[in-house]
């Protein structure tokens, strides 16, 4: 199986909407990381929203104030986001076709652990970034018990990533990605992060459309990170 394959989500491309299909944990994960976008403090005020996928942040960015710009490369998930209100840009996260200082929040979801060079993107997330402006960021993390779960376990679990989806190698060193983001000007705090199992269950039998992803202390897994661009 080759790992990794961008070619996935064109084949899974009619599923980014659906709240029970190959790509519902990125619906619970989209949820949790408006909950680190502040509203918008200004008329016009813009979110950009890297490897934007189907564009999954859209009602989130809209409650919040934002315009919501959505960068990919898969032209498949920019024709869904577009439908839901985003304005699609294609290019990459290593290079990213927009102008220094134009945006107020930059998130980069399950996007770090897809990439040779994880810090190039958080470079280009603090580039975007006016000073004052919010970066928030989630992925998973390089561990052998990331590998585990994230891949042997949760790939055969309902909700869970599509098979191959993931390659280990490329999950994300923490240390080095906070040191990167200190680099850049930008304090970035992580926690962990995991279903809620009462959740899950409802969520299984049919009885919640979505499941609600908790903090916790270890981020040897899935964690979510978020900080401010010193000004």
């Amino acid at each position: 199986m080759l790992r990794n394959d961008p070619a996935q989500y064109d084949g899974l491309a009619d599923q980014w909407w659906e709240p029970a299909g190959g790509f519902a944990m990125l619906h619970w994960l989209a949820a949790s990381r408006a909950e680190r976008v502040p509203p918008a403090a200004r008329p016009g005020a813009l979110l950009v929203d890297l490897a934007c996928g189907g564009g999954l942040m859209a009602p989130h960015a809209a409650r919040l104030g934002y315009r919501h710009v959505g960068v990919d490369l898969g032209l498949s998930g920019l024709q869904v986001a577009r439908e839901h209100g985003v304005l699609p840009v294609r290019g990459s996260v290593l290079a990213v076709p927009l102008a220094a200082g134009c945006a107020d929040v930059v998130v980069a979801g399950e996007v770090l652990e897809h990439v040779e060079d994880d810090v190039r993107v958080i470079t280009e997330c603090a580039r975007l970034l006016r000073p004052g402006g919010t970066l928030v960021v989630d992925a998973i993390a390089r561990t052998r018990l990331a590998a585990l779960l994230a891949v042997r376990v949760a790939e055969r679990l309902p909700g869970g990533p599509p098979p191959g989806i993931h390659d280990p190698a490329l999950f994300v060193d923490r240390r080095r990605l906070v040191a990167a983001a200190h680099e850049a000007g930008i304090p970035l705090r992580l926690v962990g992060l995991r279903p809620s199992v009462r959740d899950l269950v409802s969520w299984r039998r049919g009885r919640r459309p979505g499941v609600r992803m908790r903090e916790i202390r270890l981020t040897t897994v899935l964690f979510a990170g978020s900080g401010t661009l010193r000004a």
